[in-house]
């Protein structure tokens, strides 16, 4: 059980896999008003920072959950490191209907809503973990600018241009969905440059220390089209954030 080897492969250097800086993470935990003690749990919790460094700065206590087994251990690794390990835990598993045994004060789902089938169902399995006024935090590309075409929204690696909304139909649909929209920090293309383009000097590294192994081809392939690709299309035109809701 784990997912695709290519991303345990070009991310492996990685804190956050997700278009945002530490910055921007660090002034989402304090846009929260997390109080010391709080629950939090991360469906799609990757290598942890975000757990981790909020288990250090606000003193919450967590549970994350994540299919990459090499993720899982960098996150046990980190919370090590920040001395934090009393505080969270990590577990190698599918998050895909993973329900807390004690309710907690945030439910997240920070850039793997597919874990519940789409932005709506995810939603409606993190409610399940929630308490009563608790948060739901989303994470969740949008269109910066709408595509001209449906080919440049292939260039961001999007099957349509109906894959995503604009900033303001996505806060839109939060609100059908029966939530309020409380909070919001959006990454900038600095946060995507440090998503992107850090792959691209760990894909090189690994190619050189792997010549031989059956996924150089396709590391390889990567490596050469990616740079023009992300800066042609993805930088340009598809913006991330994560949104803090609550249920009404």
């Amino acid at each position: 059980m784990d997912i695709p080897r290519i991303f345990n492969i070009t991310e492996s250097a990685h804190r956050i896999h997700n278009p945002i800086t530490p910055e921007k993470l660090a002034t989402l935990g304090e846009a929260l008003r997390l109080e010391a003690g709080a629950r939090v749990l991360d469906l799609g919790s990757g290598s942890g920072e975000m757990l981790c460094t909020w288990a250090r700065d606000h003193g919450i206590v967590g549970t994350g959950i994540d299919l990459s087994r090499l993720f899982t251990d960098q996150a046990k690794h980190r919370a090590e490191e920040l001395g934090v390990a009393d505080q969270v835990r990590f577990i190698h598993d599918d998050a895909a209907g993973y329900v807390a045994d004690e309710k907690v004060e945030v439910a997240a789902c920070v850039g793997a809503t597919w874990i519940g089938g789409g932005v709506a169902g995810t939603i409606e399995l993190l409610a399940r973990s929630l308490r009563p006024g608790g948060i739901i935090l989303i994470g969740e590309p949008y269109w910066r600018q709408l595509p001209p075409t449906e080919a440049v929204a292939q260039g961001c690696l999007a099957h349509a241009i109906s894959d995503f909304l604009s900033l303001p139909e996505l806060l839109a649909s939060f609100c059908s969905l029966g939530c309020d929209v409380v909070e919001m920090v959006l990454a900038d293309q600095d946060g995507w440059d440090r998503y992107e383009a850090a792959k691209w000097l760990t894909m090189r590294r690994w190619l050189e220390a792997n010549p031989d192994d059956e996924m150089a081809q396709e590391v390889r392939t990567q490596l050469t089209s990616e740079p023009e690709r992300y800066a042609a299309y993805t930088r340009e035109y598809l913006g991330w954030g994560v949104f803090a809701l609550m249920p009404r």
